[in-house]
């Protein structure tokens, strides 16, 4: 089974996010706030084949098939990005792996779900970015193409752990160049 197809299984899987009775009534939005349509734009810059809509799109980049997923009444937003099945993880890697969420991953994790490890990007929706947004889908893809070798999404290291070496900020830089120009 294809991963774009896993994407769907997984975004199906889960039910959306809801708010609930007794929650906040919502707030008027800045009107620079992140929404759905901003974040189509920069998609669309970013991969002009990207394909979906309003809340759930995909795009390639490097390569690599990233599903962007959006709830904006419960204020979400996730990148996520198939790196291999579960069952193919080498022995002990999941330690190396929570190395990396703690030092060299920075803004992107690691995460299973369905017997897949993904790389993700979590983040509320309306505070975010058109830099954030770009550079957490470049470190999200950074970490799925140093799986293996450096678990680095390129950004920074933290030098309290484990992990050395930096590798692929060009990738973000580049994203950032692309995703930012109007």
């Amino acid at each position: 089974m294809k991963f774009s197809n896993l994407c769907l299984i997984l975004l199906m899987s889960f039910p959306v996010f809801t708010a609930s009775a007794e929650d906040d009534p919502p707030t008027e939005l800045p009107a620079n706030s992140m929404n759905n349509e901003r974040l189509a734009g920069i998609i669309k810059r970013l991969d002009d084949k990207a394909e979906g809509r309003p809340g759930f799109w995909q795009l390639r980049i490097e390569g690599h098939e990233v599903s962007v997923i959006t709830d904006e009444k419960a204020d979400r937003m996730r990148i996520i990005v198939p790196v291999v099945r579960v069952e193919s993880l080498a022995d002990g890697e999941l330690v190396r792996l929570m190395q990396s969420n703690f030092d060299s991953a920075l803004d992107a994790r690691y995460a299973i779900a369905k017997g897949i490890l993904w790389s993700a990007f979590i983040h509320p929706l309306s505070s975010l970015t058109d830099h954030e947004f770009i550079s957490g889908l470049g470190q999200a893809v950074n970490l799925t193409i140093t799986y293996g070798k450096s678990y680095s999404s390129g950004a920074l290291i933290f030098r309290g752990g484990d992990s050395t070496g930096l590798e692929r900020r060009e990738l973000i830089d580049e994203l950032l160049e692309r995703g930012l120009s109007i």
